[in-house]
């Protein structure tokens, strides 16, 4: 690519544990994004898993920050959520999961060395069932397809009409 202007880096970090049905919401919807979005050489897909502080890195990096999971917003099943900004982390205090401490602290400490994103959008879906098993619930499999759709949406939103090649 010959722009002048360096293209905005946004990351999307698919965060979750597959183990608890739902709760991997988040790393399920990778694979549909990385389809849809093969052709944005200024995105990057990361699996958050639970990864907590090695996130800490593509979050200071990114330009626009995306962030999926299972969100408990007390929403009626399958909902789909998305908050913005400064709205984000005061969500992650009622993390169903002990698994999931890190990704608050990641912004946090991103916020203390002032390399927040420019911009952030978590995008969620309410779980209907945080059970141990690898399988997502039926309701929150079926709105996949729009969760990849608003991503989608957002990614484009943030690019350079020519950055989809």
């Amino acid at each position: 690519m010959h722009n002048q202007t360096q293209s905005k880096k946004i990351h999307i970090i698919g965060i979750g544990n597959t183990l608890y049905s739902d709760e991997g919401v988040g790393v399920h919807l990778l694979p549909f994004l990385e389809d849809a979005l093969s052709n944005y050489s200024h995105v990057e897909i990361i699996e958050g898993a639970t990864d907590g502080m090695k996130l800490l890195e593509p979050v200071e990096e990114a330009d626009y920050l995306i962030v999926i999971d299972a969100i408990n917003a007390g929403k009626p099943v399958g909902e789909l959520i998305t908050i913005r900004n400064e709205e984000i982390p005061q969500y992650f205090g009622i993390k169903m999961s002990i698994h999931q401490v890190g990704f608050q602290e990641v912004l946090f400490a991103a916020r203390l060395q002032e390399r927040l994103p420019e911009e952030m959008v978590m995008f969620g879906i309410q779980p209907e069932s945080l059970e141990l098993g690898i399988e997502l619930s039926a309701v929150v499999k079926k709105r996949l397809p729009e969760l990849v759709a608003m991503v989608v949406e957002q990614v484009n939103c943030w690019s350079e009409p020519s950055e989809a090649v």
